[in-house]
């Protein structure tokens, strides 16, 4: 017969979840920060391969932050 272990701990890993509105704050403030390089990045007056390639992966970004966001 197989005995199982009883963990002595109290249940926190409820607590770690994120509820909607804070998943979204902090979506929010991410999104700040993403625009924020966004303008650095289009600012650039040598845009070369490098800054061409930046500018589209956080343009990218930024529309799959706004999009997941309008989800929430």
């Amino acid at each position: 017969m197989a005995h199982s272990k009883e963990i002595n701990a109290a249940d926190w890993t409820d607590q770690d979840l994120l509820t909607k509105d804070e998943a979204g704050e902090r979506l929010d403030d991410e999104m700040v920060v993403t625009r924020a390089r966004l303008g650095e990045l289009e600012s650039q007056e040598k845009a070369g391969a490098d800054v061409a390639a930046s500018l589209e992966l956080v343009r990218r970004r930024l529309a799959a932050m706004e999009s997941l966001r309008g989800s929430l």
